[in-house]
């Protein structure tokens, strides 16, 4: 059933039943259509009421029809309809009321919410702007400066600030249905307000808007929804409610067929199913109340400080009481900080670093029922360390290491129950960053997996599970795509213009701003440990420039240099004279063109990965690359961008 209809007291109430988020699919807009006929029609009602079923009111459009022609009836012709009912309309709000949810509550002629409710336009995220009135009634209804944070910047309202607004009209308790219909009965007994669409919008600054612009276009990052969304917006202030529907219409529809888009909808259904993999459906995780981790590093602290965001009580183990106390402090740093940005009040700072247990020594560690490991890439270190573990942790307790290539199977080598072994690759800043690679022995056992499964859900994290090789996924490919960089390097092609043209595709920063950020000499210790195992590796322009002593930001140059104090890359001639050797005369490359051979890399080694059994499905690699190594949202992914490539190349033959 998508809509349930109940008669009490001379009012309708109309209750959308869509699981899992009444999303407002096609059979839900026939029936609310058809309804909103027959309630106008029956004379014992007075009043309808709008609802959803469950703990939400209505978390959008059914995404799924983005595909496919718009099937009518449309959501702006289903809201126009609910809006000009001779009935007055009520939309009752408890949870989300998001995108298409939040729109159909503007047609109504009232709202009221429970305290739990939240309102937003999360549709710039999906590469398109709302489509149903959004960018048309919401500035009519809570005025310009505060509608285009929802709209383009995608704020979310909590229920407080919504009446303070005057989006939501009154705040009321559970069972929401019975006061909607006290909320009815007493709003019939005074004139009713004047639909929004008709209310008069006040007049804005016209600076006020160039600001909003430049700061939209600045966050956006070139993305093309949330510059659009604010133009939509301002189309209607300036032309007119009718002409600003059509408007935003337009733009909308045309979004909805662009590439962008489509980018957007994929990481969305591939994130939703990222959280629950097929294979794990049917499996009990274990419970996990506290967690030790070991490692009072950056590392360390920031999986830490992830934990406690996640309400988990935490116990950090150093080897000293001088990096002890060093951990906490850098702890402390982290929530202190949030609390600087708003995200944190005070007194909850203080709650979250007050439930992290310090300890020197593993013994504190007896009674966590997860303990990661997060302490340096060696393997002897990590060997100690599980060694230690396993003579203390009960037998029972998960135990996880943070690696980011080392074969967990051989940290886990001796260790009693192996079963409940697991690596769990988190990124830095842990607390920040959302990508967990989850990386299981082929000891570990189904429950452990589901265990580390439920534990990024926990940490609202994306988890991807990986096969064992080295580099697991992300690191693999990223170590594919530097290659290639510096393959087009010494052909003779300059570091800066194969930065900017990774700028100009939507990455924050270019394979060689990157490693002169991260430091050179990281990798370069890794190729000299190979080395120094006889594998053959062979010299490399970075290695020429660490053992020039140019490490980097964090040494003034690398490949780049650096003035004291600022991390802007400078062109650099010592950095040229350096790499000469290995390089071919300039040559200059289309930014098309060095793109395009980057991300071929990318892919073909994703197309490795998946031969191997590495990583399951092709998004798998498209959500390590967006969520941990910075490759742009709104592009997809390399394996994405590979497969739209392969259906133009078919396309046009």
């Amino acid at each position: 059933m998508t809509v349930k209809l109940e008669r009490r007291n001379g009012i309708a109430v109309v209750t959308i039943d869509n699981p899992p988020v009444n999303a407002l699919g096609r059979a839900v807009r026939e029936k609310l259509w058809a309804l909103a006929g027959e309630l106008d029609e029956d004379p014992s009602v007075r009043a309808v009421v709008l609802t959803g079923a469950g703990k939400l009111f209505v978390g959008g459009a059914d995404i799924t029809e983005f595909d496919r022609p718009v099937e009518p009836p449309g959501l702006p012709e289903l809201i126009a309809r609910i809006e000009a009912a001779a009935k007055p309309w009520v939309g009752a709000i408890r949870g989300v009321a998001l995108g298409g949810g939040l729109e159909i509550t503007l047609g109504c002629c009232f709202r009221i919410a429970t305290a739990d409710a939240r309102f937003a336009l999360p549709e710039t995220t999906l590469g398109i702007i709302p489509g149903a009135g959004g960018t048309q009634r919401l500035p009519r209804l809570i005025g310009i400066d505060h509608a285009i944070g929802v709209v383009a910047e995608n704020l979310t309202l909590d229920a407080a600030h919504a009446v303070e607004l005057g989006l939501v009209d009154r705040l009321v308790d559970e069972p929401l249905v019975d006061a909607a219909e006290a909320f009815v009965l007493e709003a019939l007994e005074r004139p009713l307000p004047e639909p929004v669409s008709r209310r008069p919008v006040a007049a804005v600054d016209p600076a006020r808007l160039q600001e909003a612009e430049a700061r939209i276009r600045r966050a956006a990052r070139g993305a093309a929804a949330p510059p659009l969304a604010l133009a939509a917006l301002r189309f209607g202030l300036e032309h007119g409610f009718a002409s600003g529907m059509a408007n935003e219409r337009a733009v909308f529809l045309k979004l909805r067929a662009s590439p962008e888009a489509a980018a957007l909808r994929y990481l969305f259904f591939a994130e939703r199913a990222a959280l629950r993999p097929a294979d794990m459906r049917g499996i009990t995780p274990f419970a996990i109340g506290r967690v030790g981790v070991v490692g009072g590093g950056t590392m360390g602290v920031g999986i830490a400080a992830a934990l406690r965001n996640a309400n988990l009580p935490v116990v950090l183990v150093e080897r000293d009481e001088t990096s002890l106390a060093r951990g906490m402090a850098a702890l402390a740093a982290v929530f202190q900080a949030a609390r600087k940005k708003g995200g944190l009040s005070e007194a909850e700072a203080e709650r979250r670093i007050g439930a992290v247990t310090g300890a020197v020594g593993y013994a504190a560690l007896a009674e966590c029922d997860l303990v990661i490991e997060a302490v340096f890439e060696d393997l002897s270190v990590k060997r100690a360390v599980f060694a230690e573990l396993g003579r203390i942790c009960r037998r029972d307790a998960v135990l996880a290491t943070n690696t980011s290539y080392i074969d967990p199977r051989l940290i886990a080598a001796g260790l009693p129950e192996p079963g409940r072994f697991i690596g769990l690759h988190f990124f830095s800043p842990a607390q920040v960053m959302k990508l967990l690679e989850i990386v299981p022995t082929p000891a570990t056992r189904p429950e452990v997996l589901a265990t580390a499964f439920d534990l990024a859900r926990r940490l609202a994290k994306i988890p991807v599970r990986s096969g064992i090789c080295d580099g697991f996924i992300g690191n693999r490919i990223l170590r594919r795509y530097r290659t290639e960089a510096e393959v087009l390097l010494r052909d003779g092609v300059s570091a800066a213009a194969i930065d900017a043209a990774m700028r100009g595709f939507g990455f924050a920063m270019g394979p060689f701003e990157m490693q002169d950020m991260a430091g050179l000499d990281i990798s370069f210790l890794y190729r000299e440990a190979a080395r120094s195992r006889g594998e053959t590796v062979p010299e490399t322009p970075g290695d020429l420039l660490v053992r020039a002593g140019r490490k980097g930001q964090k040494t003034g140059g690398g490949w780049y240099d650096y003035a004291p104090g600022d991390r802007t890359p400078q062109p650099s001639a010592e950095a040229a004279r350096i790499l000469a050797p290995m390089q071919a005369p300039p040559q200059t490359l289309a930014p098309e063109a060095i793109v395009e051979r980057l991300l071929a890399a990318m892919a073909a080694e994703g197309q490795a990965i998946l031969a191997e059994g590495i990583a399951a499905i092709p998004t798998d690699i498209d959500l390590v690359e967006v969520h941990g190594y910075g490759f742009p949202r709104r592009r997809g992914g390399p394996m994405f961008q590979a497969s739209r490539a392969a259906n133009r190349t078919q396309d046009g033959n």
